[in-house]
This record gives C-alpha cells, structure tokens and sequence, in this order.
C-alpha cells in the first residue's frame, strides 16, 4: 500500500488546542442516497453552522473522472468554468458551542483501503472517537407514514433501541461501509442510520427522511445542529409530493396499497411484540418445577378420601 499520508494535506495547524472533536459526521454518497437524504443533511449543516476546512484530498488519485465527468461551463466563445471535485474534512461548530468533523465529497472510485488508512490516521490525530453517517435506501414504503430506519454499529450498546428489519443479507460495498468495518476493527465507535425512504421518490428529493436522519445523529452524538430550517423545508416539500400525487390517480393507488401494506407490517410486529410480552409473563421452567415440587410434598402418602381423588391444589395455570 502507498503511504495513506500522502493522500491528504492539513489545512491548519493540528496543534490548534480548539481542533480536537471528538465526533465526525461521514457523507461520502455511496452506490445510492435514496431522496437526497444525505446530500440534503450535509448542506443543511454547512450552510447554518460555523465551519473551516482543516484538510483536503488528492482527488487525482481516487476519482475515475470518465466515469463520472465533472461539469464545466461554456459561455458564449470559451469556457468559464470547472466544478472541481474535492473531498474535504471540515471542523464544524454546532449551536451549543462544540467542535464536529464533517468528511464530504464525491465516493472515491480507487484506492478504498488507502483511503480508509488515511481517514483512520486523520481520526486519531484528531481525536474522533465516534463516526456517524446516515443517507437513504429505497423501500417499498408510503411518505405518508413515519420515516423508518435501518440502524447499525460497531457496538450494539450504541444503538440499545435497535428492532431489526432486515437479518443477514448481502449488499454491494460502499466506502462509507467499508470506513465503517475497518474503522470498527481497530477500536473506533462508529454508528450508521439507513433511512428508508419510499423507492418512487427515490431520485428526488425527500425532506423528512433528512429531518429523520439529523435527529438520528443528534440521538447518538447530542450536536445542537439546528434543524427548524430543515423542519419547514421538509414540509414544504411534503406539501408538494402530497399534491402532485393527488393529481396522479395511479401514484394514489400505488400509495394507497403501500399504506395497507405498511400498517399490516406494523400491526404484525406490535402482535408479535404483545406475545413477547405475554410469554415474559409466564413462569419459567425452574418455577413450574418448584411448584409441582411443592405440591406433591403437600400430597400426603396413603392418602385416599374421597376428596383428594379429584382434588387439584397445584398451580392454576396447568388446570
């Protein structure tokens, strides 16, 4: 491997004794980000909070620019501009006064492992001690229900409320997995949020399932990000799936058939979860011995009224 260090430049001086955050907030896209919802997160951070650039990638190296061109602009006789691709890792400062990482940028096409080392060297000179990502996975759900999502980590206690959809199963890899898995391996929290967001608005924009994301990091990491702008542009973007929908007979009925599909889902977990409860209520394998154990030393020997030929003292669920 070629040394990861010279993957990335340091923007500012490390030495800084304000640089040092504990958290980092990973939004590297991936093979998808159903409804935007990571791209619409990590705007949403840069754009109201306070934040620096402290160090930068060499694109050159990890980017197939032919697979995925960047866009330039021509203006009448020449071209005027390049949109350069940049992977970059802001410190960011969220309301409450505290410092957070933020790696953003295009998923580089080569280089994984180099690329994780350099992130990994990157997180212990800077003192990360938790890695958050959340984006958006398609799924055959209705927005007019409550955002649902996938949670995973590098430690169940991190994510203790955790009711799993989904069992094992094998997906394609992404980067930001793989920074997941690696950085796991070597000792470092991480916590990741799939959010589900329906598959027919998988190639637009999604508001709430952002609004569900940010408060899904706010949840494991307590960053004071503001989220009320987002809130309102969520709704306004509900508002607007809400009457183009409604205009559309067939996307009605494919939105109907969802919510059925949904609410029975979620019906059948809630029987399953009272059944669980139900079954906690009963007593144990030890206490149903004990009790008979009991009451056949209360049983006297030789005993043969005509009572006790019927009589039934034991306990009352194995009548």
């Amino acid at each position: 491997m070629l040394d990861p260090a010279e993957l990335y430049r340091l923007e500012t001086d490390v030495s800084r004794p304000d640089l040092p955050a504990s958290t980092l907030i990973v939004s590297l896209g991936g093979l998808l980000d159903a409804g935007f919802t990571q791209k619409l997160m990590t705007d949403h951070i840069l754009e109201t909070c306070e934040s620096e650039i402290v160090a930068s990638f060499d694109v050159d190296q990890v980017l197939d620019y032919r697979g995925r061109r960047p866009v330039m602009t021509f203006s009448s006789d020449h071209m005027s501009h390049y949109e350069d691709p940049s992977i970059l890792l802001h410190r960011v400062v969220d309301d409450e006064g505290t410092g957070f990482f933020v790696l953003t940028g295009p998923e580089p096409d080569y280089q994984w492992e180099r690329f994780v080392e350099a992130v990994r060297q990157l997180v212990r000179m800077l003192g990360v001690r938790l890695v958050v990502s959340a984006h958006g996975i398609p799924m055959a759900v209705p927005h007019t229900r409550p955002v649902g999502m996938t949670r995973y980590a590098s430690d169940r206690t991190l994510i203790p409320e955790n009711d799993p959809v989904f069992g094992e199963v094998q997906i394609p890899a992404s980067l930001e997995n793989l920074l997941h898995l690696r950085l796991a391996e070597s000792g470092t929290d991480t916590v990741g949020f799939g959010l589900h967001v329906p598959h027919y608005l998988a190639q637009t924009e999604f508001g709430d399932a952002a609004v569900a994301g940010l408060e899904a990091v706010h949840g494991v990491t307590g960053l004071a990000i503001p989220i009320v702008e987002l809130a309102a542009q969520a709704g306004l973007n509900r508002a607007d799936i809400a009457k183009q929908i409604e205009d559309n007979p067939e996307a009605t009925q494919v939105v109907s058939g969802l919510e059925e599909q949904y609410d029975r889902f979620v019906q059948g977990r809630d029987r399953k979860s009272l059944l669980a409860a139900e079954m906690a209520e009963l007593p144990s394998a030890d206490e149903i011995g004990a009790q008979l154990e009991e009451f056949l030393r209360e049983e006297a020997p030789g005993d043969e009224s005509p009572e006790s030929d019927n009589r039934y003292d034991g306990p009352d669920f194995l009548r």
